[in-house]
């Protein structure tokens, strides 16, 4: 029986995803800030629940030393994170922080700590979760875009150096799904002169929730990722997502910037 540990898993895709493999008849390890907290997942069969919050560097270490305890780790699904929206000067430095801390660096910690067992091993799969927006950007979402643009930056440079030694590393690229626009962390900053601008690109948010994927569609995605044997680094998930990346691909970089700025601020 395989295993893949999760993080982020109380919620979402995390929690969509640590379903699925379950249910393929995969052990599951799922991490989560207040697993005490969860009441499904610990119902299921072959379902281990434990503590983990990405910004904190020791609880990482100890996590992940007592998930090898428990079990040979087949997978690394590095979920956890949230959105920031919000024009940069209305941002305190702990919303910044905090935003690189969970999203880009705890990515990188919890890979950090895995390399050496999964080196050992001559084998081993890391997914993290980037987003659309790790391969274009919306307005008012700088620091996010920041995080996501850094993980796919990351890994494209992470699979030249872990692919000697039997070890991949690949990215679930999603579009919007529909339980994080509905439930997700969102976290956001406000300033009037900006008021106009944010708007203006909520509207347009609004219309495209319309085409956002289920966590269970996305999820799908993952676990093709995990099982395809492929060496593919980057999986674009959810119809929106593929019409995107298509179009900024076919129109390129500053054609496909200026339509979208003129889409999401008619300018």
């Amino acid at each position: 029986m395989k295993t893949i540990f999760i993080t982020g898993a109380s919620s979402g895709l995390g929690k969509a995803t640590a379903k699925l493999f379950q249910q393929k008849g995969w052990n599951v390890i799922a991490t989560m800030r207040n697993p005490e907290k969860e009441t499904e997942l610990s119902d299921l069969k072959n379902v281990t629940l434990l503590p983990l919050d990405v910004t904190n560097y020791e609880q990482i270490q100890n996590t992940v030393q007592k998930a090898i305890q428990l079990s040979d780790i087949d997978i690394v699904f590095n979920n956890a994170g949230y959105g920031l929206i919000g024009p940069l000067e209305s941002l305190s430095d702990d919303q910044i922080t905090k935003q690189l801390n969970t999203n880009l660096l705890g990515v990188i910690r919890v890979t950090n700590a895995f390399i050496p067992y999964f080196r050992e091993r001559k084998s081993g799969l890391f997914i993290s979760t980037t987003s659309i927006g790790g391969l274009i950007s919306f307005p008012l979402g700088s620091v996010y875009h920041a995080t996501k643009w850094g993980l796919e930056g990351w890994s494209e440079s992470m699979a030249y150096e872990l692919n000697p030694f039997g070890i991949n590393i690949k990215t679930v690229s999603p579009g919007g799904i529909k339980t994080e626009f509905l439930h997700g962390s969102l976290d956001t900053g406000v300033k009037p002169e900006y008021q106009a601008m944010a708007d203006k690109m909520f509207e347009n948010v609004d219309v495209m929730f319309e085409m956002a994927s289920t966590a269970e569609q996305i999820a799908a995605v993952v676990y093709e990722a995990a099982t395809d044997g492929k060496n593919q680094l980057r999986y674009v998930a959810g119809e929106d997502a593929k019409a995107l990346y298509k179009q900024r691909q076919e129109q390129g970089d500053e054609v496909f910037r200026a339509a979208f700025g003129k889409q999401f601020l008619g300018a």
